[in-house]
């Protein structure tokens, strides 16, 4: 078939039907397999505003084209794009003929890709959460490396975090207010009902909003525009889940003017790839619209996804040396069952409704509205009068003793801490997981019952409502020139607090902390003896309401050797707390609305493309925009105050890139230099930290204002067809992500209710992390004419580091009120305080797939095995802020081995598996 269709592009290029005498090209697309017509499949010629769609029986047609050569596109969802190099000549109707389109095989890769994205790295709001997920929408041959290849490793292209992108579902933005990233979770495992995907990549224009530096993604859920069908598929993997089912039926354009999508799926596992990761998730989408007449349509659509999943620990060398890599400490065993004191449980319907103008023939005007309700939870246990029943507390591990001091006097090595240290690694062996059967023991004892539970569990919950109107105009304003706008209005309100969810055999919970003295112990002072139960509210109580305004509008240019853009936006967004807990350490700042903040951002970008030929491209972009804090840094306490973070404001974001691009029908490259810069950012991070004014300790906010970051590096992306049944393809990436200033630093202690500023922190020079700063790919695919084939890649990823503490790097940890009776090494110090560098990682893996045509219906198999040499690596990691002296440094490190408050690693999957059975009819 392969040859049938090169052969026949061969001869049509030359054929010319005189037929019409006007300059255009016409043809007709077909099924490879059915050879039945293919409705709504979009006709492009690269770099210019000619686009048309193929009607019921599959033909298209241009008309007063411009001579010359051109590079006609041909896309539709779920097939391979076909790229035609035409010559146009005056007078003449170029008839193509029958232009076959074949199964897209990276359809069914994009149905594995969530096994990699969902990991648990972000379910504290990581910014590489979902990396892989924007990306799969590209078809660039680098971007599809960084998301099917390097994504195993947590990639992050040019290093930047996702909440310097955009998602967005029919024109409205999904990323939150709260930091600035998307939850991917709230449309997961509906992989059929959002494969309609656009992507820009970095700061290239988009049709649907501004954008930023990372990249913008659309996603469409117009019911006309799937491919009319049934798909039935079930997937088995042995990543964080283990079972996957998934329907969708497409009724296509009725004549009545109705069009519906109904998908859902169901994702389930007893147990993930790490040790007692239960796994329990149910989607549905529906999408239904009314063609009112041939200019406006209305549809509406609703998705629903479920999800609920247990967490792994991040460990330490020394607990992964003890117990595995696999080893997870949050789970243990109840009555036989395993159970997970540590869960994400998201739940968060979205509504849609689109109304699709077009308002003349060069003119379109899309506007939606929607609302989000639902609540995500991420539940772990509380304790007051007992003991941390964490199996890994630094008390009950090893290093604890053989790092041990006494009076400034090391006895780490003296005969009776080695024998203490052996009984508490033998007792760690014996018992490594959370003993629920003592915690229950604990809270059901006679004398602990009148006092209530002492250990229970519950949920840190954000309860979200949304509502958003956006509305956006496409316009030919003449034939060179297409104007781009939109607005967009956000109204959201967040709910913030603890909820209980089990008093694990007690009959209630006193809410009073164990910290602090007096009214200081309570929560709310309004309700000072207060008990709860199951279902009830406590410790904290807050809302945050956001609202935000942005507007944009682009202009694109396009003539026959350059093509070029610019675009604006303006945005205000507005943040306020609600406190309804007047908290016993801050009585007079908790309770109560907080002052509003405002913050007003602007932004200007413009780019080029010059065609040298219609095969060779230069292509430039550039950005410079300011961006909004997120809420999470404006109110750096709000769990228990309205304070606002001194002197914050917005971020500065510049970049630039260049390209050079060839597309040629066997061979399509990328080659790119990049630069952007983020300053003013600001962190916020939470701990317990020792060695503060003293040898004390106490819990605090950490607050970092007026950090600076660069990113710079190349891209390569190199995509070869051998022959009609071999590709090949190269990726490479190579980057310096850096922090380029000292940023300033200050702790706000609950202990005390004060801000403390301990001045700036030495950053400048320390390397980003969170991803490899290197990439290299090799791939090789194989695709048999009778619909099989296979593919092998083999990847390397380097220069990857751990996340450094910043209170670590002040003036606080030389200061001598925190290092007495301790002389300061200066050697050791900068041993302790170096950026450490993960090992590079090495990944093969193999992919594979066969589909049959029985009965008008297709069969199909995908499997792939990632990892084949099971290769051990980390994929992050972080230090613990605990040691925020020398002299705690000091003392942690005297064993020679495993140090007590050490950094905590994540680990990525060894050997996996995914093999994915559908139908499709």
């Amino acid at each position: 078939m392969k040859k049938f269709v090169i052969s026949t592009l061969f001869v049509l290029q030359a054929f010319f039907s005189f037929a019409q005498t006007t300059t255009g090209i016409t043809g007709r697309v077909v099924d490879a397999k059915s050879q039945k017509p293919l409705q709504n499949v979009v006709a492009s010629i690269q770099n210019t505003n000619f686009t048309q769609i193929s009607n019921a029986d599959g033909k298209f047609t241009f008309s007063g084209l411009a001579k010359g050569g051109q590079l006609l596109q041909i896309k539709s969802d779920g097939y391979k794009i076909q790229l035609f190099p035409i010559e146009i000549l005056e007078n003449q109707m170029l008839d193509l003929g029958v232009v076959v389109l074949e199964e897209d095989i990276t359809q069914e890769q994009q149905t594995s890709l969530i096994t990699i994205t969902e990991n648990d790295l972000g379910d504290e709001g990581s910014g590489s959460e979902g990396t892989a997920s924007l990306l799969q929408a590209s078809r660039d041959t680098f971007l599809q490396a960084a998301a099917y290849n390097f994504g195993q490793a947590r990639f992050s292209v040019r290093g930047i975090d996702n909440e310097y992108s955009n998602i967005m579902i029919n024109g409205l933005s999904m990323n939150r207010v709260g930091d600035g990233r998307p939850q991917y979770g709230d449309w997961g495992g509906l992989n059929d009902a959002t494969r309609n995907q656009e992507f820009t990549n970095g700061s290239a224009p988009s049709d649907y909003v501004f954008g930023g530096i990372a990249g913008t993604q659309e996603i469409n859920t117009r019911a006309s525009l799937y491919r009319k069908g049934t798909r039935i598929s079930f997937l088995n993997t042995n990543t964080n889940y283990a079972f996957r089912m998934m329907g969708t039926y497409v009724s296509g354009m009725r004549t009545d003017g109705w069009a519906y999508v109904i998908s859902a799926g169901r994702r389930w596992a007893g147990n993930g790839y790490f040790e007692g990761t239960n796994y329990s998730a149910n989607s549905f989408f529906a999408s239904v619209e009314k063609k009112i007449n041939e200019n406006h349509s209305l549809n509406f659509t609703s998705i629903y996804a479920q999800n609920k999943r247990g967490k792994n620990s991040p460990n330490t060398d020394e607990q992964s040396d003890l117990a595995g890599i696999k080893y997870n400490s949050y789970w243990g065993y109840q009555e036989g069952e395993k159970r997970n004191s540590r869960f994400k449980n998201s739940e968060e319907p979205i509504m849609m409704l689109t109304h699709y103008w077009k308002v003349n023939p060069k003119t379109n005007l899309n506007t939606t509205v929607s609302y989000q309700i639902g609540q995500i939870g991420n539940s772990r246990l509380d304790y007051t009068k007992a003991d941390n029943p964490d199996p890994t507390y630094y008390r009950k591990l090893p290093s604890f003793k053989t790092n041990e001091f006494l009076n400034n006097v090391y006895i780490g090595n003296r005969p009776e801490n080695i024998a203490a240290a052996e009984g508490l690694k033998e007792k760690f062996l014996a018992n490594k997981q959370l003993d629920w059967k003592d915690i229950y023991r604990i809270n059901t004892h006679p004398n602990n019952l009148p006092n209530g539970s002492r250990i229970v569990q519950y949920e840190d919950r954000n309860d979200e409502n949304i509502a958003t109107a956006s509305t956006n105009l496409f316009s030919q304003l003449s034939d060179n020139i297409v104007l781009n706008a939109g607005a967009t209005y956000q109204m959201s309100k967040t709910k913030n607090f603890k909820n209980m969810l089990d008093l694990l055999g007690g009959t209630y919970f006193a809410e009073r902390s164990s910290f602090g003295y007096g009214i200081q112990q309570v929560p709310d002072a309004d309700n000072p003896n207060r008990t709860v139960v199951v279902g009830e509210k406590y410790g904290y109580n807050y809302d945050i309401d956001a609202t935000k305004l942005d507007a944009f509008t682009q202009f694109k240019f396009v003539y026959k050797k350059v093509d070029f853009y610019l675009a604006q936006t303006f945005s205000r967004s507005g943040y306020q707390r609600e406190g309804f807990y007047r908290n016993g350490y801050y009585l007079t700042s908790s309770k109560g609305k907080s002052e509003k903040k405002n913050f007003d951002n602007f932004g200007f970008k413009g780019g080029m493309t010059y065609k040298i030929s219609g095969r060779h491209f230069i292509d430039f972009n550039s950005i410079y925009m300011t961006k909004a804090p997120n809420t999470k840094d404006v109110f750096p306490n709000a769990r228990v105050n309205n304070s606002v973070t001194e002197d914050i404001t917005n971020e500065n974001i510049k970049g630039v890139d260049l390209s050079y691009i060839i597309k040629m029908p066997s061979f399509k490259a990328r080659f790119t230099g990049y630069f952007s810069e983020t300053s003013n950012a600001t962190d916020i991070n939470f701990y317990y930290a020792d060695g503060l004014g003293g040898d004390s300790g106490a819990f605090v906010s950490e607050i970092v204002t007026g950090i600076n970051k660069k990113n710079r590096g190349v891209e390569v992306g190199l995509e070869y067809q051998l022959t009609s049944t071999i590709k090949l393809t190269g990726v490479a990436a190579y980057g310096e992500f850096t922090l380029t200033n000292d940023p300033n630093i200050s702790l706000t202690n609950d202990a005390t209710g004060t801000v403390t500023s301990y001045g700036v922190a030495k950053m400048t020079g320390y390397k980003q992390a969170g991803t490899p700063q290197q990439g290299y790919s090799v791939g090789v695919e194989y695709r048999d004419p009778k619909f099989w084939w296979i593919g092998a890649n083999s990847n390397y990823m380097a220069d990857a580091y751990l996340d450094v503490s910043t209170i670590r790097r002040t003036s606080n940890y030389y200061d001598p009120s925190n290092n007495t009776g301790i002389i300061i090494d200066q050697d050791l110090a900068d041993k302790y305080l170096t950026q450490e560098k993960f090992n590079p990682i090495r990944l093969f893996n193999l992919v594979g797939g066969k589909s049959w045509r029985i009965d008008g219906k297709t069969l199909g198999l995908f499997a792939n095995v990632n990892n084949v040499l099971d290769f051990t690596y980390k994929t992050g990691g972080f230090e613990q802020s605990r040691n925020a002296s020398y002299k705690q440094d000091y003392q942690d490190h005297q064993s020679n081995g495993p140090s007590v408050f050490a950094p905590k690693y994540f680990y990525g999957y060894g050997r996996t598996y995914m093999v994915n059975v559908y139908l499709n009819f």
